[in-house]
């Protein structure tokens, strides 16, 4: 195999905006209207006018608090601490953090789909190793692959979540090629954005291409 000329034995895919076409709105009264109304049910009173500040407020002190320059924080455990501070009976706040996640992405939905035209990459690549390296919370992105028949597609699926950080941080990518065992110059990263998906991989010696350009090149 030339070293100038690499073949791909390995493809790492961007999640949102490359395989899944999502819109969400975290800033809408009515997904916080949806939340608080649920959340009711559960044990736990909040307006929703509340619940939207104090979301954004503890995911920011969340995000300082890891010192990280790319910081990454699991909402659930920022849910679970709204649940523990408004709880007008004792609940599970651990538990019920997860389940506030998720009852949040499914208010803030409001588009979520496969992008056909990457569906058709995967199928191109047949065999060759395959893995997610995605700026996303496990706790419902997981569920958003799985339900879309994508996960186990996967050889793996590493979720900025798990980490701690987000992409540009190059300790994403080096994770991500660990779990391959491949050279960085025989994996190629498709993604739709240029900063994270194509510069710093190629800066990291791995092949990139912007999604489009995917499509194009493989005829997808």
């Amino acid at each position: 195999m030339s070293c100038r000329r690499p073949g791909v034995e390995g493809v790492l895919f961007d999640c949102y905006g490359t395989l899944i076409d999502i819109l969400t709105d975290e800033h809408d009264i009515r997904t916080y209207r949806c939340l608080s109304r649920w959340l009711l049910y559960q044990g736990v009173r909040i307006a929703p006018r509340n619940l939207r500040a104090g979301y954004l407020r503890r995911v920011q002190e969340a995000a300082d608090r890891t010192g990280e320059r790319y910081p990454e924080v699991r909402v659930e455990g920022v849910f679970a601490g709204i649940c523990a501070d408004h709880s007008v009976w004792e609940v599970d706040t651990e538990r019920l953090g997860a389940e506030a996640a998720r009852a949040f992405r499914a208010a803030s939905l409001r588009r979520l789909g496969v992008i056909e035209k990457s569906r058709r990459l995967l199928d191109l690549f047949g065999t060759v190793k395959k893995g997610i390296v995605s700026n996303g919370q496990r706790v419902f992105s997981e569920q958003e692959l799985r339900v879309l028949n994508l996960y186990n597609r996967f050889d793996f699926v590493i979720f900025s979540s798990d980490c701690g950080y987000q992409k540009p941080d190059p300790r994403l990518y080096a994770a991500a090629l660990g779990r391959m065992n491949l050279l960085p110059e025989n994996v190629l990263f498709i993604g739709d954005n240029r900063e994270n998906d194509v510069t710093i991989p190629r800066r990291l010696s791995m092949q990139a291409l912007h999604v489009e350009d995917a499509w194009r090149r493989y005829g997808a």
